[in-house]
Parts: structure tokens; C-alpha cells; sequence
């Protein structure tokens, strides 16, 4: 079988509306949560549970999605990747992982990013995968850098927490060099 959702140690997969207790996990840390985004007030079981509802109801697809990361062997909930902010006319797309802190270190978030990256340029005809950095993330950088993406540009004192401004990096990777140390899917 050859499903390009698959590769050796994860498998991206959709939501399922039992998934709320590991998304309320993610939440839980909020250094984790910073890195990924934004620190937020606490929410309640039925909160997560409404919002993980909603995204597992969502049609599958279009310019922005979630699916759920998964490790092969386990089949254990092992984080989240995003797609957002696609600009289909500039043919270009943000993207966004978090992996839960018992998977890191295992080269989950690598493999994952490169599935969906192989996805987005061999099936939805995107040319250029973006992300956004905190500067002090040394394992999100190398993950990107890891995959393959350059750095653009920093963006100073950008944004403001933890009392105080940091600066953001930017990156990205172009279908072309993506498929100049990756295969293309087969067709059959």
C-alpha cells in the first residue's frame, strides 16, 4: 500500500472528536503553548470538547485544515499540524506543528511536516510553504531547517509576552527545493 498520509514513524490523519483530551494536554503547558502560539486562559473540558467537535465536523481540505499526527507503531496521538493562510492565486500557504512533549526528539515533527509539504506541492499546486518562528524556538528552527527551509528575514521585536518583545524568523521552502531532496508521490 502507498498512502502518502503515511510515512515510516508517523501518519497524519483527521480529527476525531476524541482527540479533545490530547488537545487540552497541548494546552496544558504554557512554554509549549507559547512556541506554538499564544498563552490563553485556561478552558474547560467542555470547551475542548465543543472545539474538537467542530474542527472533526469540518469538511476535509480546502485553504485551511487540521489534522492530528499520530505515531505509526502505537497509533498514539502524537500532535497537531496546520495549514493556513493559503494564498491560492501567489500559490502559497503557512503551516504550523506542535508535538506533544512524551513524542519530541524522535524526528515526528520532521516526518510530518514533510508529508504535508509533499501533499501541498503535489496535490493542491502550492509553490511556497511560509512559517513563523519565536527567535528563542532552537528546536522549531531546526526543525524547519531540518526540512529544508531557508531563513527570510526577522521581524524585530514583533511580537509582545512574557513581559517583553521578541523577535520572529521568518522561513520558507519553494516547491522546487522541496522535490530536490524529496520524491515526488507515485502515480500507481
Amino acid at each position: 500500500m502507498n498512502d502518502m498520509w503515511t510515512g515510516p514513524t508517523v501518519r497524519l490523519r483527521g480529527v476525531e472528536s476524541a482527540d479533545w483530551e490530547h488537545f487540552r494536554d497541548l494546552a496544558r503547558h504554557s512554554v509549549d503553548a507559547r512556541n506554538a502560539d499564544t498563552v490563553e486562559p485556561p478552558r474547560s473540558d467542555e470547551a475542548f470538547r465543543a472545539w474538537t467537535a467542530e474542527r472533526a465536523g469540518r469538511s476535509p481540505g480546502g485553504d485551511a485544515f487540521l489534522l492530528a499526527v499520530e505515531t505509526t507503531a502505537e497509533g498514539a496521538f502524537a500532535g497537531a499540524v496546520t495549514v493556513g493562510e493559503t494564498d491560492r492565486r501567489a500559490g502559497r500557504f503557512r503551516t504550523g506543528i506542535e508535538i506533544a512533549r512524551e513524542h519530541r526528539g524522535r524526528g515526528l515533527a520532521t516526518e510530518a511536516t514533510l508529508l504535508l509539504l509533499t501533499y501541498m506541492f503535489a496535490e493542491q499546486r502550492m509553490n511556497k510553504c511560509e512559517v513563523e518562528v519565536y527567535a528563542f524556538n532552537d528546536a522549531s528552527l531546526a526543525l524547519y531547517r531540518k526540512a529544508g527551509f531557508t531563513e527570510e528575514g526577522r521581524l524585530r521585536q514583533h511580537e509582545f509576552f512574557a513581559g517583553r518583545h521578541h523577535d520572529v524568523v521568518l522561513l520558507g521552502i519553494t516547491a522546487e527545493e522541496h522535490w530536490a531532496a524529496h520524491d515526488r508521490p507515485p502515480v500507481r
